[in-house]
C-alpha cells in the first residue's frame, strides 16, 4: 500500500510531467501560430501552465504562499488576454474600415 505522502509525491510528478508536454505544445502554438489570436490563445494557455506548475510545486513543498502568487499571476494573464483581444478588435475594425474605403474608391 502506498502512503499519502508517497501519493502526493507521485502525483505532483506525474502533473510536472503533463505539464511540460503541455509547455511545449503551448510553445508551439504560439510560435508557428497561424495568425495573431492562435498567438493570443497560446500566451493566455502559457499562464494557465504556469499557474499549474507553481500550484505543483506549492503541493511539494508545502510551502502554500506559492498559491498566492499563482492566483496574482491568473489575474494579470486574464488582463492582459483582454487588453490583447481588445487590441485585435481594434486593429480589425480598422483594417475593415480602410477596405470599406477602398471599395468605396474603386467604384467611383
Amino acid at each position: 500500500m502506498i502512503s499519502g505522502p508517497e501519493f502526493l509525491h507521485l502525483a505532483t510528478t506525474v502533473s510536472l510531467g503533463v505539464l511540460t508536454a503541455a509547455l511545449l505544445v503551448t510553445i508551439y502554438r504560439i510560435v508557428v501560430g497561424p495568425s495573431l489570436p492562435d498567438r493570443v490563445l497560446g500566451l493566455d494557455m502559457l499562464i494557465a501552465v504556469v499557474i499549474g506548475y507553481i500550484a505543483a510545486i506549492a503541493l511539494r513543498t508545502g510551502f502554500m504562499l506559492y498559491l498566492d502568487i499563482a492566483i496574482a499571476l491568473g489575474l494579470v494573464g486574464f488582463l492582459s488576454t483582454v487588453a490583447f483581444a481588445r487590441f485585435i478588435l481594434q486593429r480589425w475594425q480598422i483594417d475593415a474600415a480602410a477596405r470599406e474605403d477602398h471599395l468605396e474608391e474603386t467604384r467611383k
